[in-house]
């Protein structure tokens, strides 16, 4: 291992201290759910936006609201509905008859960690507040532009057995999320834990917070600095473009995809798999970092065609045989 690769190693070693009790502390209140944790810390370190769907009691917004109190920044959580306005997420301008004049009162969205519950719930214009937040990190009110604090992060929940009430996103917000997790029920043993920690009238334990805003600048800035070989770097342009031209590497999953991953899934399996490695001690990223994140970061952006659906064949499904057939280096 060359010197170069060896002080990023020693870089990593020393800011990732925060990460085992961090850990720690969220296992105080939340019981399992090791994935779920994980990738919403990568999402952190990585500084992308993170889409959590699952069926109702699996922890969501108790796993983000944990991470939020173990973080010494600010947190604001948005309950979405149907009815909700712009002004609701990003503020609005108040007249004051005295002056006859417009001040401005910012919304919950001028925070470090947002959770967007339920985001599915809220209508089209609502949504299109959010992109400008998530995309630019930045908030237009009247004709004032504000600078949103970093770190700046949105987790946002979603439910996929209720439809009653909900309007799908759009493809480009939902393209906006570094990673979609696919949340799953707990094991037995999980089970009976939850029993045994929950069931009673108690408040939850307290937590307290044990990471800065500081030490997450400052591990993002070695996230950047891990090394990633050109060989992976090959690697990860394969896995896009096979998603998009899977006939020029032989695959035969063609006629199953409408629209292949975008530039961002490039960008975002390059930063996810730094940060996955970056959880790992190390400084560089194998491949196998790539293929053990791909998934999350590619599941929202390989969109199937019909026949896919007739035949009951999932993105996962395609992106899985693309992860299986394509030579590792």
């Amino acid at each position: 291992m060359n010197t170069g690769i060896t002080a990023i190693n020693d870089e990593v070693q020393r800011t990732s201290a925060f990460i085992r009790p961090l850990f720690t502390e969220i296992a105080k209140v939340v019981v399992g759910q090791a994935y779920l944790i994980e990738r919403l810390v990568i999402g952190l370190l990585a500084n992308g936006h993170v889409l959590l769907e699952g069926v109702p009691g699996l922890a969501k917004t108790l796993s983000v609201k944990t991470l939020a109190a173990t973080l010494n920044v600010k947190f604001s959580r948005l309950q979405f509905t149907p009815d909700m306005l712009p002004a609701d997420v990003i503020g609005t301008q108040i007249y004051n008859p005295q002056s006859g004049g417009f001040t401005t009162r910012k919304g919950p969205i001028f925070a470090n960690l947002i959770l967007a519950d339920e985001i599915n719930r809220a209508p089209a214009k609502v949504q299109s507040a959010l992109l400008e937040a998530m995309q630019e990190k930045q908030v237009t009110i009247g004709e004032q532009t504000f600078r949103l604090d970093e770190p700046f992060l949105v987790l946002a929940t979603q439910n996929p057995i209720e439809q009653e009430g909900t309007y799908p996103l759009p493809e480009a917000q939902v393209d906006r999320f570094m990673l979609k997790l696919k949340i799953t029920y707990p094991s037995r043993e999980e089970e009976l834990q939850i029993l045994e920690r929950m069931a009673h009238t108690q408040a939850y334990p307290t937590i307290k917070p044990v990471v800065t805003t500081a030490d997450i600048l400052a591990a993002r800035s070695v996230v950047d600095a891990i090394y990633l070989d050109d060989k992976v770097k090959q690697y990860i342009v394969d896995i896009v473009f096979a998603t998009r031209e899977p006939q020029a590497y032989k695959l035969a999953i063609g006629d199953y995809i409408e629209y292949g991953a975008s530039p961002r899934a490039t960008i975002y399996l390059a930063l996810a798999a730094k940060a996955y490695a970056f959880l790992r001690g190390r400084g560089y990223v194998t491949p196998q970092d790539v293929k053990s994140i791909g998934m999350d970061v590619l599941r929202h952006r390989v969109l199937v065609t019909y026949e896919a659906e007739a035949e009951e064949i999932t993105a996962e499904e395609l992106i899985q045989r693309i992860f299986d057939y394509l030579p590792v280096p």
